[in-house]
């Protein structure tokens, strides 16, 4: 697998309102039920994302390790989730939905983040802030389903291939943001930005 190229097996979707929505969708070669299951099932969503604990029902509460809390507010497998994303301490209202559908004998993975996001945030990074994190959960998320080694989150950053990997990802969400009515320095301003944080230079030694 060319992890690079798996920035241009998605599709990438910007509604830049009072809310934002991001939206990603790419098509995986596994059945809707395989797909759900490891999205859902925790200890399979361990081996390609951060631990997930909590109360995993509808109504229940989840907590991902170093990162988002919320509440499952719909759960109807093996088709949609919808949680809150809540990640701070006055987060506003934000939520994630995934949709999955059968496409061409395998799956079409849809999630969509809806946000409040602070104006400040919103001009420094657009939505490569959390476009380029979905992009790698998606990546862990593909290589997981392909039987692939999963990447170190901690280090991926490090290596040329992730920094190859995030630079393209933040050069996407910029392309979706453009598309969306972004102007072009604002644009290129937030994707410098996004991949600066993401994949940092590292001091000289």
């Amino acid at each position: 697998m060319d992890i690079v190229d798996e920035i241009n097996q998605a599709h990438r979707e910007l509604l830049d309102g009072e809310r934002k929505v991001v939206t990603l969708r790419r098509r995986y070669d596994a059945d809707s039920e395989d797909v759900w299951d490891a999205c859902t099932n925790p200890e399979r969503l361990s081996r390609w994302f951060p631990p997930v604990t909590g109360d995993l029902r509808p109504g229940g509460t989840y907590q991902i390790e170093g990162n988002a809390g919320g509440e499952i507010l719909r759960c109807e497998p093996p088709r949609l989730l919808r949680i809150s994303w809540l990640y701070g301490e006055d987060p506003g209202f934000s939520e994630v939905e995934l949709r999955l559908s059968s496409e061409d004998g395998g799956t079409l993975f849809e999630l969509r983040h809806t946000a409040d996001v602070p104006p400040e945030m919103w001009s420094g990074y657009g939505p490569g802030a959390v476009g380029v994190g979905w992009d790698l959960a998606v990546l862990g998320l593909g290589l997981h389903l392909s039987g692939a080694p999963k990447v170190e989150e901690h280090t991926f950053h490090q290596t040329d291939e992730g920094r190859r990997f995030i630079t393209a990802s933040s050069q996407a969400w910029g392309r979706a943001y453009e598309a969306a009515g972004g102007s072009p320095g604002q644009v290129a301003a937030t994707v410098a930005a996004t991949t600066a944080f993401y994949a940092p230079e590292e001091e000289p030694s």
